[in-house]
């Protein structure tokens, strides 16, 4: 459709996931080929799956699960900003660049991981407070998470949660102007979980 950016990982079989995660499967449990009358699929799969919205509670005990996060976060006017570059997003950084309620970074990852990246771009936990202090709601990044992946206490994560910024990861930002969008990231609406895969919209 005209005017529309899909910015959402394709899911496929062998799609790189965090590494001890769940993989994704597909499998069918009914086929029209076997003499049924319909064909049926059933996934096996991570919550963490591709692009996808983190709930506080993944990171948080305390923290509210994937309910609880507004669509009004998720939803509206945001801005893509290049950060290509930058082996953590920090304060000095983030002082230079333009800044929106729903802010999406693109670091260089592409759009399609042949194997799950072992480095990426992780948030600075001073970067998060300061995000909110611009009045960020909703960080967006092309990463496969906020926090570098051998890290066990995700410092970033938890700043992010006591700045009440939520974090939408694994985004397919590559080829994809900078400048002002209109972001729809809707999760499925899975009640009571820590994740959810997002079909991510740019407008």
């Amino acid at each position: 459709m005209i005017g529309l950016i899909d910015i959402t990982r394709r899911i496929y079989p062998g799609v790189p996931v965090w590494p001890g995660d769940t993989a994704y499967r597909y499998e069918l449990t009914a086929q029209i080929a076997q003499g049924d009358s319909v064909n049926v699929g059933k996934i096996t799969t991570t919550t963490h799956l591709g692009t996808h919205l983190d709930a506080p509670w993944h990171y948080v005990e305390a923290g509210g699960r994937l309910e609880s996060v507004p669509l009004s976060a998720l939803v509206g006017p945001c801005r893509v900003v290049d950060a290509r570059g930058q082996q953590a997003l920090s304060v000095a950084f983030l002082q230079t660049v333009e800044l929106t309620e729903r802010t999406l970074f693109y670091t260089g990852q592409p759009n399609d991981w042949a194997a799950f990246p072992q480095q990426f771009t992780h948030v600075e936990p001073e970067a998060a407070t300061y995000l909110a202090s611009r009045g960020v709601r909703l960080y967006g990044t092309d990463c496969p998470s906020v926090d570098p992946l051998t890290s066990k206490d995700l410092p970033a994560h938890k700043a992010f949660a006591r700045a009440g910024v939520f974090i939408l990861e694994g985004l397919a930002l590559d080829g994809v102007a900078v400048g002002a969008y209109e972001l729809i990231a809707l999760p499925l609406r899975l009640e009571g979980t820590d994740a959810a895969p997002v079909r991510a919209i740019l407008r």
